[in-house]
């Protein structure tokens, strides 16, 4: 099969990679360099974890994608998954069941008193009265690094072709693409990956979705000669605040990155990426009260991200359009990330018309009326 694939962030590379792993011959195409840096997953760091609190099915798929993100990385050679463990708080009363949560899921967690997150992570002041939740095996992917080491993978494959700096303007639902500059590219399937572009490119797929656009703030913290300090932390994507924080604690050469869920915002368009001084205050003014010593000269970098979701239940979408040759991925922050080897292997299931795999985020008919010529389905 000739497959096209639109968008050079992780779930392109990712489906491109499934492709090319298949026999299939693919032509990606990505309006910027590769591995993009507009691409929402370009990113120092970002957290994969098995538990969700409550929700039994995103812990099990967490636990699978964690195991995928391994595999992943001995495949390319490059180690850029990093094991700090994640910690979720939780009022004290829930801790049992979400414990129950990830044993179900077969990751051997462990509960942590409030005494115990004290004296564990002295630098983080965790509300009054919650108690935590660890995964040992979670971590922290250096996002920007995956990213290069799959464009290096696909680099070396004979039968992929990567075409960067050049725009698709054109899809027809047969399975072609048309360049800016008038070049077609035919497939016997195409996937359009192109995170918060994707509605741009096929504006009739999600023609019946209400979608919302979101942009979020976050600060980038350089702990200097307190850095040896952060050893051991994990990634703490609860911190069990009313504003939603969290952290990511430095890797590698990482630093600390910090934000919450107050800092993310809808938006009408895409601009720039520059954090506004009233996000960047609110953020350094919620970790002055979160972080022990906490110095605001230390925040070496703010910057801000978009994600599109769907308004009803922010769940990423898988859409086909026309007779089913083009397939269009719409991404939903983080949650898309974390998840992004099992979402591409199943997108991937769906181009090469093969049985689809079990994954643990099945696809399901998604209730809605849309364009005549298309249909969708929620992962």
């Amino acid at each position: 099969m000739r497959v096209v694939v639109v968008g050079g962030g992780v779930i392109g590379l990712l489906v491109a990679m499934e492709c090319a792993l298949a026999g299939a011959r693919v032509a990606l195409v990505e309006q910027a360099d590769l591995p993009s840096p507009l691409a929402t997953s370009y990113d120092r760091h970002r957290v994969v974890r098995a538990l969700h609190r409550g929700d039994a099915a995103l812990t099990r798929a967490g636990a699978r994608a964690h195991e995928a993100w391994l595999a992943l990385q001995r495949r390319v050679g490059t180690h850029f998954y990093h094991q700090v463990g994640a910690l979720t708080a939780v009022p004290t009363p829930e801790l049992a069941a979400n414990l129950e949560l990830l044993t179900t899921a077969g990751v051997t967690g462990q509960v942590l008193s409030p005494g115990e997150l004290a004296d564990r992570y002295p630098r983080v002041r965790f509300p009054a009265g919650l108690s935590a939740v660890l995964d040992p095996a979670a971590g922290v992917v250096q996002a920007d690094r995956a990213l290069a080491a799959l464009t290096g993978w696909l680099r070396g494959q004979p039968g992929v072709q990567l075409h960067h700096r050049r725009r698709v303007v054109e899809l027809d639902h047969s399975g072609s693409v048309r360049l800016a500059d008038g070049t077609v590219l035919a497939g016997d399937g195409v996937v359009v990956a192109a995170g918060p572009y994707t509605p741009t490119l096929l504006p009739d797929a999600f023609a019946a979705e209400q979608l919302t656009l979101y942009r979020q703030s976050f600060l980038l913290y350089e702990p200097g000669p307190a850095r040896p300090e952060w050893a051991g932390t994990p990634a703490i994507p609860v911190l069990g605040t009313v504003h939603g924080a969290w952290l990511i604690p430095p890797v590698a050469d990482t630093p600390v990155k910090l934000s919450a869920s107050s800092a993310c915002r809808p938006v009408p368009e895409l601009s720039d990426r520059v954090t506004p001084d009233h996000w960047r205050d609110l953020l350094i003014e919620e970790f002055r009260r979160l972080l022990t010593d906490f110095d605001p000269a230390a925040v070496v970098g703010a910057a801000d991200g978009y994600y599109v979701a769907t308004t009803a239940d922010h769940g990423p979408r898988l859409t086909a359009y026309g007779d089913g040759a083009v397939w269009a991925y719409l991404a939903c922050g983080g949650l898309s990330f974390k998840f992004a080897p099992l979402i591409a292997g199943a997108i991937a299931d769906r181009v090469l018309r093969r049985p689809a795999r079990l994954t643990g985020l099945t696809p399901i008919d998604h209730p809605r009326q849309p364009q005549p010529s298309s249909r969708g389905m929620t992962l």
